[in-house]
């Protein structure tokens, strides 16, 4: 027995029987040699974060557009706390945190620069449509490895796929990041709110504080806990009733002073107007894009999908300096 076998048996032993156990795995579309070492879980979450895609995060917007200071989330910073406190319920629950933490960090590899706002921006300019968490899974089938993509597993992207909030998870791992998603933004985005002014404890209604907790951090320790109490020994994730209502009170709190704040929102419309510009500048100068994505469109990909592909996949700053490169005059010198 190697070692990747010792851990597939040891997942039979100790985890839960409601677990998506490796070595039951629906597979991948492209078939590979089994890892001496790692279970099929444990590769998938490391070609994620082995990817250009996964390092790009860091540089993208969460909330707040450019902020000024060091410690405002950004997208990376963001998949890793969903990650950790996704990982933190599996484990209490005795599900496969493998499983957990490869969705939880892939989940939002489709993001566009300028979070939701750049989303909004290629979805009306595209005629089929754009959709984060679909971009993420044609990220890793298609886009990463120049073409080639990651080949994960079946249980890893339909767990990115799903991570929305109408999504519908096949496993219990992938409902628990489904979940964890909300709860975490909804956290450190309140969190990042109150450091730039935006809001303050004071506009938490009353009623909210006393079921979830005083601080950000009582709130985040209140609904992790429920979910491990009212999903302990079960067959699907759940919250109980009143902490579910609670979270949605306060998610859309958080929309109606925060994520459609004038002040925090206030370049937007700024973001999508040079996004815009840019999709309709490469739609028409289709050479222009480089040569992984023109090989895209030689294999038969629709040119409007490829364009969202390269513009999706820019960091802020990036998308910033093209812009500036193909529609800012620079002085003109004689030397």
């Amino acid at each position: 027995m190697n070692i990747r076998e010792s851990f597939e048996e040891r997942e039979f032993q100790e985890l839960s029987p409601y677990a998506s156990y490796s070595r039951n795995s629906r597979g991948r579309d492209v078939y590979e040699t089994e890892c001496d070492i790692r279970t099929v879980y444990q590769r998938d979450r490391d070609r994620i974060l082995h990817s250009k895609a996964f390092r790009r995060l860091k540089d993208k917007t969460q909330v707040f557009l450019a902020p000024q200071g060091d410690h405002y989330r950004t997208r990376l910073t963001h998949t890793l706390e969903v990650s950790q406190t996704a990982r933190t319920v599996a484990k209490a629950l005795n599900l496969n945190e493998d499983l957990v933490e490869a969705i939880a960090l892939g989940h939002d590899l489709g993001h566009t620069p300028f979070g939701h706002a750049g989303e909004d921006a290629l979805n009306k300019v595209c005629p089929e449509g754009f959709a984060h968490y679909k971009q993420s899974i044609r990220v890793v089938e298609i886009l990463e490895k120049e073409g080639q993509g990651l080949n994960l597993t079946w249980e890893v992207r339909d767990g990115i796929l799903n991570h929305r909030t109408a999504g519908t998870p096949h496993t219990l791992e992938g409902q628990i990041v489904r979940l964890c998603d909300k709860m975490s933004y909804i956290h450190h985005d309140m969190d990042d709110a109150k450091r730039a002014g935006i809001i303050s404890e004071n506009d938490i209604p009353i009623t909210i504080r006393v079921v979830l907790g005083e601080t950000s951090r009582d709130r985040l320790n209140t609904m992790i806990h429920d979910i491990i109490i009212n999903s302990m020994g079960k067959d699907s994730i759940r919250q109980s009733k009143e902490i579910a209502e609670a979270m949605r009170t306060l998610r859309q709190l958080m929309f109606d002073n925060v994520y459609n704040n004038s002040i925090a929102k206030k370049e937007d419309d700024k973001a999508k107007r040079m996004l815009t510009e840019l999709y309709e500048y490469y739609s028409d100068h289709i050479i222009e894009l480089p040569d992984e994505y023109q090989r895209l469109i030689l294999a038969g990909e629709k040119e409007e999908r490829v364009v969202c592909d390269y513009i999706s996949g820019m960091t802020d700053q990036y998308s910033m300096h093209k812009f500036e490169e193909l529609f800012v005059p620079k002085a003109w010198a004689v030397y």
